[in-house]
């Protein structure tokens, strides 16, 4: 048997060639992958998360979208779309002329939409940015989209000083958490909102255990005593100069009003799907500066050192003796068994999204495909 052909191996992706509703449009194919091609290296994924925006990717209604490609073994004109943005891969093969990189190396994607729902893949080493082991598997496959918008978020709009504090919604969402514990290891005070439900003391003390200052719900952000005893109390009649929003509509208008002089509104998402409204007067009389914040957009403004300089501050939040201050996201593996045949890991995933549609998981789901037999 040639080298060639002792490097080829069976892979299998997660696909579709239209946009449109996951439980339908996505399906599975198996494919050889060859050896790597000059300037390449082939890469097995260990763990691949799948996020909300993966979801609208797929669905078509995300501003991002990966681009068409011809699998291995596929005609040219055989294009598809590779589902899947983030995740952590072992390398397996290098090509001689890659530098940098060796086998047995663990791998995040520094590019977008890389189509990581996959088990094997050829990458460009320009795409790829090598991570410690000691971050653990979980860590590194989510260490690419929700940790970074927490801390640029916290780090690049308003100069804090321990003991400030940041206020946000949607504090229980994956960046909210990681907002949290961020500002934590920072000294920093967080206000943290979220929707009233039967189970919000223990969602409080899930919060509060990992680092949120305080913990209320929307509704309380009409009572305007407490409103009050904020701004006068809490904050010790300073202010808050940063807001973090992801919900929009009324609520992230009634919490703009916790805002002090010279502050930050920065939305990264939506949740509400409803308009974000603001009144005239804190722009004109407190210097209210409203912004919104994408990753991808920064991943694709900031050079490689700017993105290694990142992931070295997060990965040292994570092993660099501060164990505590950047927990794992509560997460379920799914399992796509080398065994399974392509009809049933695709219904795998589509009966995943369907659960994930209808908001049946409060845990962040983790793809672990096998390579096939």
């Amino acid at each position: 048997m040639t080298r060639a052909a002792m490097l080829r191996g069976l892979s299998r992706a997660i696909v579709y060639t239209q946009t449109g509703d996951p439980t339908s449009v996505l399906s599975a194919r198996t494919f050889s992958l060859p050896p790597p091609a000059p300037g390449t290296l082939n890469v097995k994924l260990l763990l691949a998360p799948i996020n909300p925006a993966d979801i609208n990717v797929v669905q078509g209604v995300y501003p991002a979208r990966p681009s068409l490609e011809a699998l291995p073994d596929s005609a040219p004109t055989d294009q598809l779309f590779v589902a899947g943005n983030e995740g952590v891969a072992q390398v397996t093969h290098v090509a001689s002329d890659v530098a940098g990189l060796n086998v047995g190396d663990w791998v995040i994607m520094t590019k977008p939409q890389s189509g990581t729902w996959a088990s094997a893949r050829q990458l460009r080493p320009d795409d790829v940015l090598k991570i410690p082991r000691e971050a653990g598997e979980v860590h590194a496959a989510t260490i690419t989209v929700n940790p970074p918008t927490a801390w640029n978020m916290l780090n690049n709009f308003v100069h804090l000083n321990e003991g400030d504090f940041v206020v946000q919604n949607g504090a229980n969402s994956a960046v909210g958490q990681a907002v949290i514990q961020i500002a934590a290891a920072r000294g920093l005070k967080t206000l943290n909102f979220v929707r009233n439900r039967p189970d919000f003391p223990d969602l409080a003390s899930k919060l509060k255990a990992l680092g949120a200052t305080e913990v209320l719900t929307y509704d309380d952000l009409t009572d305007r005593a407490l409103v009050k005893t904020i701004m006068k109390d809490w904050t010790a009649g300073k202010g808050i100069r940063l807001g973090l929003n992801c919900v929009g509509g009324k609520d992230t208008t009634n919490m703009m009003r916790l805002l002090g002089e010279d502050a930050f509104l920065v939305s990264y998402g939506a949740m509400s799907r409803e308009p974000l409204t603001l009144p005239t007067s804190p722009f004109i009389f407190s210097n209210l500066t409203c912004t919104g914040y994408w990753q991808a957009r920064w991943s694709k403004t900031h050079s490689r050192e700017d993105k290694e300089s990142l992931m070295k501050s997060l990965v040292d939040l994570i092993v660099a003796g501060k164990a505590s201050a950047l927990k794992e996201p509560e997460h379920e593996i799914l399992t796509i068994g080398a065994q399974d045949s392509d009809e049933v890991a695709a219904q795998k995933v589509r009966d995943i999204m369907s659960k994930l549609l209808k908001g049946q998981y409060g845990k962040k789901v983790l793809l672990n495909m096998e390579s096939p037999v």
